[in-house]
């Protein structure tokens, strides 16, 4: 599935424009590249993903194509975790929780206006 397709499942389930579900998705990639560049805390869609930044040393590695020593200064990587209904859903065991529609009041009753006491 591709960035236009998620966009498209994304606003037919929540029920809302194409427009809106790809501002909400690059908000939150937006969002959460921020917080991981900061480093200081992990990003936790509970039951789903973590995002956390992680400290690289430095180390020693080969060049395949001459066999000579390269050394690699140290860094920072990206760890992605799967929460445990991401793993569930994986196995195939359940599927993860539709979202409920929002709730929407009814609208005034027509009987009220031609039903009237007055």
């Amino acid at each position: 599935m591709n960035r236009s397709e998620l966009v498209a499942a994304l606003s037919e389930r929540a029920e809302v424009t194409r427009k809106d579900a790809d501002a909400v998705l690059a908000a939150l990639a937006e969002t959460v590249g921020e917080i991981v560049a900061k480093g200081d805390e992990k990003v936790t869609i509970p039951g789903f993903l973590t995002f956390e930044r992680t400290h690289r040393a430095a180390r020693t590695a080969r060049n395949p194509q001459t066999g000579d020593p390269i050394q690699i200064p140290a860094g920072y990587s990206v760890k992605v975790s799967a929460g445990s209904k991401l793993k569930e859903a994986a196995k195939g065991k359940s599927v993860l929780p539709r979202r409920r529609r929002p709730h929407r009041p009814l609208e005034r009753h027509a009987r009220q206006k031609c039903c009237s006491d007055t």
